[in-house]
């Protein structure tokens, strides 16, 4: 029985929407403060006492403090037994994906929109080598999902849930899901599901809300 209010520090970012997904979809209830990073407030020293890495999303649950959104959705599988397999194969898969997520696809979608829109000069070879590894990894995954539903394989887990943050956001390295028949079937299944919806929803409302951080 959950007897202490989870506390997410987050924002309207790929990573941040990870965490409410996860806690929509396990039925957990949770707090939303607003870390504006538009503003630098993850600078804070408010903020810098719950992650000295200056980043969101941040979850607090009964005192302890957790950052790295791939870390928070295994603590928060881990902790309701649900979204990730206990064993086996079928656990291992899902492993397989965060951390394809950690290592290739956050950072070339990150890298791309950063060069794309926020270098202070033109940097059109950094630009081009991670656009380029975006589009690769799209590629992989359309391939991935031609013969099963999910990430990591016929059943929705933390996986897809880590994969979908920068999908949702694709835009900002200016990245479509055109001629990826696969991916988009996926996407569009993930983003019909109500706690997906709803998280959406509870994240972007932060982009007005005053900070909770102080």
């Amino acid at each position: 029985m959950q007897t202490n209010m989870i506390e997410v520090y987050a924002f309207a970012t790929p990573n941040s929407v990870k965490v409410p997904i996860a806690l929509e979809e396990l039925g957990l209830a949770y707090e939303l403060k607003a870390v504006n990073v538009r503003k630098g407030e993850q600078k804070d020293a408010a903020f810098l006492s719950l992650n000295a890495n200056g980043k969101v999303p941040v979850l607090v649950d009964d005192g302890f403090v957790l950052t790295e959104s791939a870390a928070i959705l295994v603590h928060l599988a881990e902790k309701t037994g649900e979204l990730l397999p206990q064993s086996g194969a079928a656990r291992a898969r899902v492993f397989e994906q965060l951390f394809f997520h950690a290592s290739a696809l956050s950072p070339a979608f990150g890298n791309a929109g950063f060069f794309k829109r926020s270098s202070p000069q033109p940097q059109p070879i950094a630009e081009a080598r991670f656009s380029t590894e975006a589009e690769r990894i799209l590629g992989l995954l359309d391939v991935k999902l031609a013969d099963q539903a999910f990430m990591a394989g016929d059943a929705f887990t933390i996986a897809d849930i880590a994969h979908f943050g920068w999908l949702w956001r694709r835009q900002f390295p200016g990245l479509t899901l055109d001629e990826r028949p696969n991916l988009s079937r996926w996407y569009e299944t993930v983003a019909a599901r109500p706690a997906v919806q709803r998280a959406i929803a509870r994240v972007e409302a932060l982009v007005e809300a005053p900070t909770s951080a102080a």
